[in-house]
């Protein structure tokens, strides 16, 4: 094997609260995640002189979208049949083991599900305090690729979602599943994410004066999906009915949201209008 290849084989737990329940790097950096976004707003917030306590209410409801969204998105889009069978394991962190529930945390989240959910959550919050929708998904959009860089990190050290294999020098041997050096598809995405935060983050410095509301949305949704659907090419399905697609779930869930970016960067609307508070 080549001496480049690098073998993986990080414990995901960091160390075990309860017999059941674990502390994993995931949810660690999922949280670090969620809260460099939030510092990325607050900034942002500070910048356009907007009160904290605004963020701090949409905050909670990006916060419960999310989870909300990319569990459901999990059980209905991959696992449907067992979740059907099983709904109390759907929104209960808890799972059967031997005849009796055990509390085992949420094992599944699915980061199109999270995307729907927290346009969901958005969109309530919107028309509870008035918002201006299309205003609000811009800056939390700047914000955004930094969750989704630091989610991939954590399927890195869960040695989960990773590439087929490959010849090249860059391959990981991921050791908890096999002794096959393959892409690190996690890496590729959560680097393309940054890469995204730095286009988007320039974007709003240089140019957002320039463009209506939803453009800077716009451009996250299309180089993010579009990034998914090109790294999805070096993944390993995640189920089995994927196999006998031309496209997997992944490809096919990122296309709608491609399209609404693409119809987001050429709408027109008075930037002027801004929200108000």
């Amino acid at each position: 094997m080549n001496n480049k290849i690098i073998n993986w084989n990080v414990d995901s737990e960091i160390f075990w609260i309860t017999e059941t329940f674990p502390l994993k790097y995931y949810g660690l950096l999922f949280i670090t995640g969620l809260l460099l976004s939030f510092y990325i707003a607050k900034r942002i917030y500070q910048i356009e002189n907007i009160p904290f306590e605004k963020l701090e209410k949409l905050s909670t409801y990006i916060f419960i979208g999310i989870l909300l969204g990319a569990r459901l998105g999990h059980c209905l889009f991959y696992e449907p049949s067992y979740y059907f069978q099983n709904p109390l394991e759907i929104f209960l962190p808890i799972t059967k083991i031997e005849g009796s529930y055990k509390f085992i945390g949420f094992q599944g989240l699915a980061s199109h599900g999270g995307t729907i959910g927290v346009l969901i959550a958005i969109g309530l919050y919107c028309k509870k305090y008035k918002t201006n929708f299309l205003w609000v998904l811009d800056r939390i959009a700047i914000a955004a690729p930094i969750t989704a860089a630091f989610i991939r990190f954590g399927n890195f050290m869960n040695s989960e979602i990773y590439g087929k294999p490959t010849n090249g020098n860059w391959g990981i041997v991921f050791q908890k599943n096999d002794l096959i050096p393959r892409h690190p598809t996690q890496l590729y995405e959560a680097f393309s994410y940054i890469l995204i935060f730095v286009i988007i983050l320039s974007i709003y410095k240089y140019r957002s004066r320039e463009k209506p509301n939803g453009f800077i949305l716009g451009v996250l949704l299309i180089l993010v999906f579009l990034a998914r659907f090109i790294i999805e090419f070096f993944k390993e399905n995640q189920v089995g009915f994927e196999n006998d697609m031309i496209i997997n779930m992944g490809q096919i869930l990122s296309l709608p949201f491609i399209l609404v970016g693409l119809t987001l960067m050429l709408l027109k609307n008075n930037n002027k209008k801004k929200i108000s508070f």
